[in-house]
């Protein structure tokens, strides 16, 4: 048996589209270090033109599932290219996984378990689903549709990171960019084609586009995670200070209770600081809140208790350091919410304040 054959018979095996799985997202989550990495967003572009190409590809030759019988006509490589089109979709299916695999790990750094979870659950769902998908990958309207998320999920982050800022018109732009990547990649399909009707070419696009607005809905409901913003670090401390370039971050904690890096419970009616470290991408400068709130039962609501205004810097790897703090906080349920100037939650840090107990924990105090 030749290598290439025994190469074939091993892809083969049933349990390969899971080993493929499993180590490209191990592969993806240790190796995508920073969302404003050049090389990993450039891989990605490319991963997003490839797809766009065999996408294209696949519409205007068709999704053949075995090799023509006679030997095909045109250029060498137009010949190449109807030979080799029944693995236009485990290639696909490779592209696809590469981009929702790296999508998954960037918005699970800025993705909090509030609504802008949801979409991360979307891109994770995905992102499984694509396993199962190499017998679809053939449905037009599917690939055009996944495309359109590709591009959409790629500029969301990729735009704030060129451009140096955020907010709703750079999203805006990106939404923007996103349909008319998705339209084109639909003209190029159709071109030169007057054996199909406009009608079929609407009928693959505007899923696709419809599926666009309806993210940016999701986006003006605030279930976008607010990338590339994400936040490395935070909790709550009796005391902040600064030395040389690290903060001294003081709490207490029982001798036992080795793991703990924030004070909870906190003793009421004291001086409470929330330290946060949030990261964002060189050249990047907004603004975020620490945006308290307050419940003074577990089966109440959290109400609005301040909001204060934080301009952070991007580049360090580590997050932009600040922190607020708050004078004799009544006792209950205490939370602070990190959010962007349109409200989108990085991150939250939450403690609660309770009367002191009879016991005094250790004073701790460790560097960030």
């Amino acid at each position: 048996m030749s290598p290439l054959v025994k190469i074939q018979s091993v892809l083969a095996k049933p349990f390969m589209p899971a080993v493929f799985f499993l180590s490209g997202v191990t592969y993806d989550t240790f190796t995508l270090t920073r969302i404003d990495r050049l090389q990993d967003n450039l891989i990605l572009l490319l991963y997003l033109v490839a797809l766009g190409f065999l996408i294209v590809l696949t519409g205007r030759l068709g999704a053949a599932t075995e090799s023509p019988a006679i030997e095909p006509q045109g250029s060498a490589f137009t010949r190449f290219m109807k030979k080799v089109r029944p693995y236009y979709p485990m290639a696909m299916q490779f592209l696809l996984g590469g981009l929702f695999s790296a999508y998954a790990v960037f918005y699970s750094r800025s993705a909090t378990l509030t609504r802008t979870g949801v979409f991360l659950g979307v891109l994770v769902l995905l992102l499984v689903a694509n396993e199962f998908l190499r017998d679809r990958l053939s449905n037009l309207r599917l690939l055009v549709a996944l495309y359109a998320l590709a591009c959409f999920s790629f500029f969301t982050f990729f735009l704030p990171v060129m451009i140096g800022t955020i907010g709703p018109w750079v999203f805006l732009l990106g939404a923007g960019l996103s349909a008319g990547v998705t339209l084109r990649v639909v003209q190029l399909i159709y071109r030169r084609n007057p054996d199909r009707s406009r009608m079929e070419a609407v009928l693959v696009g505007g899923p696709a586009i419809a599926l666009i607005g309806i993210l940016v809905g999701f986006y003006f409901m605030n279930w976008i995670p607010p990338v590339p913003l994400s936040m490395k670090f935070g909790g709550m401390y009796r005391e902040v200070q600064k030395q040389d370039d690290r903060f001294a971050l003081s709490f207490d904690r029982e001798w036992y209770q080795v793991w703990k890096r924030s004070q909870s419970p906190f003793p009421a009616n004291e001086p409470i600081y929330c330290f946060t470290a949030v990261f964002a991408p060189v050249s990047l400068n907004t603004t975020v809140y620490h945006h308290w709130y307050f419940r003074k039962n577990s089966d109440k609501p959290f109400i609005h208790a301040d909001k204060i205004p934080i301009k952070i810097a991007g580049g360090r790897e580590g997050g932009y350091r600040a922190y607020t703090f708050k004078q004799r906080l009544d006792p209950g349920d205490w939370r602070v919410d990190v959010e962007t100037e349109d409200g989108r939650v990085v991150g939250q840090v939450s403690v609660e304040v309770a009367e002191r107990g009879e016991t005094e924990p250790t004073p701790r105090t460790f560097l960030y």
